[in-house]
């Protein structure tokens, strides 16, 4: 999804107070984030926009959301078991990453995360707010995924989470939507709630623009790598995205498409992280 423009009536407005306050929230809000002396790839502070939609109100829809989902695939005979050994396996990995994640976001420590798996041939997985993780088994089995790679996927999908790419998403799309009412939606958070609260099922389908892919891409190598996940497999995992586009179901590659700049940006990553990976595993 490309960047949408800020409304303009609302940084035109004449009420010097209100754009004295915005301005004031914005500049607090983008000193949040992971700071360059402790991330070894470059992605910058999370986007200060993501602060005008709140973060409990999205991840309650979240919750709601996967939820169902987790329902339906119960009651279809879909959903892994405790006992499941694909499904304790994407737990142990969780558990490493999990440990590696929250000096990403600080919200991440109270997040009840969850890990499931659901059988179809289907080749996605995505981590909605608040950490709800599913795999389905269509992404392990037809790309044939080492536990490194898995980790690549894994890594990726809760940076997104981590760095609140669907509440920036949101903000852009309420934010345009509503033009000069945003105003009052930022000092009553009226709207922008209501809008988190109703998102439900587009969390499962919203596209990140270019540059939350690349964001999630490095943060995500950085965590696995610092789980012990060896870097170099998010390359190998990307090549075998790019090799399966010729497939059916593809719905990780609808919101995540592939490419050579992709696979260069993180080859020229790989070294920025290699020496925490070798760390990890001595």
């Amino acid at each position: 999804m490309p960047d949408l423009p800020h409304p303009t009536p609302l940084f035109s407005c004449a009420c010097h107070g209100r754009r004295a306050w915005l301005q004031t929230l914005v500049a607090g809000a983008a000193v949040v984030g992971a700071g360059s002396a402790w991330a070894q790839v470059d992605v910058g502070k999370s986007s200060a926009l993501r602060n005008l939609v709140p973060a409990e109100t999205l991840e309650q829809a979240a919750q709601q959301q996967y939820a169902e989902l987790l329902t339906q695939a119960k009651e279809q005979g879909a959903l892994a078991g405790p006992g499941n050994a694909q499904l304790q396996r994407l737990q142990t990995i969780a558990q490493r990453l999990i440990a590696q994640a929250l000096p990403w976001n600080p919200r991440a420590k109270d997040w009840q995360w969850q890990v499931n798996l659901i059988g179809s041939k289907q080749i996605n997985a995505f981590c909605m707010p608040g950490g709800k993780i599913v795999f389905y088994t269509g992404l392990i089995d037809q790309l044939q995924l080492s536990d490194d790679e898995i980790a690549m996927v894994m890594g990726h999908e809760m940076a997104h989470a981590l760095r609140e790419h669907s509440r920036e998403q949101l903000a852009k799309t309420q934010a345009t939507g509503l033009g000069i009412r945003l105003g009052a939606a930022i000092f009553g958070l009226g709207d922008m709630g209501t809008a988190a609260a109703n998102l439900g099922g587009q969390l499962l389908t919203l596209k990140f623009s270019r540059s939350d892919e690349s964001d999630a891409d490095l943060v995500g190598l950085e965590i696995a790598a610092r789980a012990g996940y060896a870097p170099q497999a998010a390359v190998t995992l990307w090549e075998k995205m790019g090799a399966a586009t010729g497939k059916g179901g593809i719905g990780f590659l609808s919101t995540h498409p592939t490419g050579p700049d992709r696979i260069a940006n993180l080859e020229a990553n790989v070294p920025k992280v290699q020496g925490l990976y070798e760390r990890a595993k001595r």
